[in-house]
C-alpha cells in the first residue's frame, strides 16, 4: 500500500498521542503509555537498561520482517519531539480497521522495526541536553563513559540494524539559506570519516532522504535542509554508518508559531511512514546520490526579534545599528520561561527574525526602574500600560519570598535591588529599553519582547521570574 498525503493526514489524526502535547514531559509520563502499547499483543515492550538514576529503558519491537531497523530518540532530554512522533507511530502500528491494515501488514512482513524511546531519561527530567553524568551522549559513542552510551551501542552490536534513525530537536535559528523561513526538518546522512566518502551504506542512507524529503515538501514546503555533514568521531551517527548501518539523522527544527512542535511532531510521523514504505519495498533506490545533493544546507540566520536601523545616542553623536535579540529559555523547576538577551549590535541586513522591525526614525531609550514599591497585588493591566509608557521596565514589589516565582506580567518584578542597567544596550545584556522619538515612546522591550505601546492590548504570550 502506498500513502498518499491525504493518508498520511488521516493516519495523524487517528493516532496522535494525546497525552503528550507539552514539550516537557517526563519519563513517568510514558511509561503507562508503554504499557498499554505492549499490551496490545502487537509489540514486543522489553527493559533493555537503566539509566544513571535507575529510570528504565526500554525496546519496542513490531514486525518480523528481514530488514532491520532501529530507531532512537530523546539522547538528548531537551529534543522530545522525535519522542512524541514514536508514540504517535506506536498507536498507529496498534490500530486497525482503519484502512491502513495493508500497509501494517506489509511492514509487518517485510521489515523489524526497533525502537528506543527517550534514552536519556535523566536528562529529560531535568530537561537538559547531557545526561546526569553531564555527558553528552552523542559524543560518546567511542568512549561509552554512559551507561546511556553504551546501551545504545550494545543494541547497535546484538542487533546490527541495516538502516538506523537518529532523531534529534535542532535549534530554532537555522533558516533556508537566503531566506526567511525556518528549517522545519534538517536530514544528514552522516559522513564515517573526514572525507566525506559516499560507499554503498551512506549512498542508501542518501536516496533514504531523498524520499523523506520529496514528501515532507507536500507538508512544509521549502522547508527542508541538509545537517552540517562534517564528520564528527565520537558521535553515534557516524559510528552507526561506519558499522554498517544506513543511518539517518533527522532532526525537528521549528515553524512559525509552533511553539510545543506539534507540526514538526506531525512532520516526524510523516518522514518515518515514507521511509519505512520505501525501504519495505526498496522504492528509495530510484533516487540518486545527486537528488540529495539538491538539499539546500542549514544556514544559521534568524533570531527571535531583529530591530532594524535603530539610532542610538552615544557619546554626544548618533548611530543607526541593527539590533538582534534571542529568547531563551530557563528552566525553573517542571516549568520554563525566556530570558531575552541581546544576541547582536551591528549591520544585521543579512540577517532575519521571526518578529522583525524596521524602526527607522526611532530611538533607542534606556529603561527606568519604578521609584515606589509595590505589592503585587497592586499589579494590573491599566498600571502597567501607564508605567511602560513612562519608559519604566521594572518594578519593585515588597515580598521577598516571591523570588524566583513565575508571572506572565508585561513588565519585569523584581524582590530586590539592583536588577536593572539603565545603560546602552550590550551583548549578553538583557533585552529591556524602549523605541521612540523625544515626544512618545512607541515600543517596550521587555526581557526580549516586543509590546506595541501604539495598541491597547500588547499584552505578548509573557512568562518570566521575579528576580
Amino acid at each position: 500500500m502506498k500513502l498518499v498525503k491525504d493518508d498520511f493526514i488521516k493516519a495523524f489524526s487517528l493516532y496522535e498521542e494525546k497525552a503528550l502535547m507539552h514539550r516537557r514531559f517526563k519519563h513517568a509520563d510514558i511509561i503507562p503509555l508503554l504499557g498499554n502499547i505492549g499490551s496490545s499483543g502487537r509489540f514486543e515492550v522489553v527493559e533493555i537498561g537503566k539509566s544513571t538514576e535507575e529510570r528504565l529503558i526500554f525496546r519496542l519491537q513490531y514486525g518480523h520482517g528481514p530488514i532491520k531497523i532501529l530507531l532512537w530518540s530523546q539522547m538528548h532530554g531537551d529534543e522530545p519531539t522525535a519522542t512524541m512522533a514514536l508514540f504517535d507511530l506506536f498507536n498507529f502500528f496498534n490500530g486497525k480497521d482503519d484502512g491502513f491494515d495493508a500497509y501494517r501488514d506489509d511492514i509487518a512482513s517485510k521489515v523489524t522495526l526497533y525502537f528506543i524511546p527517550m534514552l536519556n531519561p535523566d536528562g529529560t527530567e531535568r530537561f537538559q541536553r547531557r545526561t546526569a553524568m553531564d555527558v553528552d551522549m552523542n559524543r560518546d559513542a567511542r568512549a561509552t563513559a554512559t551507561v546511556e552510551g553504551a546501551l545504545l551501542k550494545a543494541q547497535a552490536m546484538l542487533l546490527k540494524p541495516d538502516f538506523a534513525f537518529n532523531l534529534h530537536n535542532q535549534n530554532n535559528y537555522y533558516n533556508i539559506p537566503g531566506t526567511n523561513m525556518p528549517v522545519t526538518i534538517s536530514l544528514l546522512a552522516p559522513a564515517y570519516d573526514y572525507a566525506r566518502s559516499i560507499n554503498e551504506t551512506r549512498g542508501d542512507a542518501m536516496r533514504v532522504i531523498v524520499g523523506i524529503n520529496k514528501v515532507l515538501q507536500e507538508f512544509v514546503p521549502k522547508a527542508v535542509a541538509r545537517y552540517d555533514d562534517e564528520h564528527t568521531p565520537r558521535g553515534f551517527g557516524d559510528n552507526f554508518q561506519k558499522w554498517g548501518a544506513r543511518t539517518i539523522l533527522i532532526e525537528s527544527g521549528a515553524y512559525v508559531g509552533d511553539t510545543e512542535k506539534m507540526l514538526v511532531r506531525k512532520c516526524n510521523f510523516v518522514a518515518l511512514l515514507k521511509a519505512f514504505e520505501e525501504i519495505a519495498d526498496q522504492s528509495f533506490k530510484q533516487y540518486s546520490v545527486t537528488d540529495y545533493d539538491t538539499i539546500p544546507f542549514n544556514d544559521e540566520k534568524l533570531h527571535d526579534v531583529l530591530l532594524r536601523n535603530l539610532t542610538i545616542e552615544q557619546h554626544g553623536s548618533q548611530i543607526v545599528v541593527d539590533i538582534a535579540i534571542r529568547q531563551i529559555e530557563k528552566t525553573i523547576g517542571s516549568d520554563y520561561y525566556m530570558e531575552g538577551i541581546v544576541e547582536d549590535i551591528g549591520d544585521l541586513q543579512d540577517f532575519y527574525g521571526y518578529q522583525d522591525l524596521d524602526v527607522s526614525g526611532l530611538k533607542f531609550i534606556p529603561a527606568k526602574k519604578y521609584d515606589n514599591i509595590l505589592l503585587i497585588e497592586q499589579l494590573d493591566h491599566n498600571l502597567i500600560q501607564d508605567l511602560l509608557h513612562k519608559g519604566i521596565a521594572t518594578v519593585h514589589i515588597k515580598d521577598d519570598e516571591a523570588a524566583g516565582k513565575l508571572h506572565q506580567f508585561p513588565i519585569n518584578i523584581v524582590s530586590r535591588e539592583g536588577f536593572l542597567s539603565e545603560g546602552l544596550p550590550e551583548l549578553g545584556s538583557m533585552a529591556n529599553f524602549f523605541i521612540g522619538t523625544d515626544e512618545n515612546i512607541k515600543y517596550a522591550i521587555i526581557n526580549g519582547y516586543v509590546l506595541d505601546l501604539r495598541v491597547s492590548d500588547c499584552n505578548p504570550n509573557y512568562k518570566n521570574r521575579i528576580y
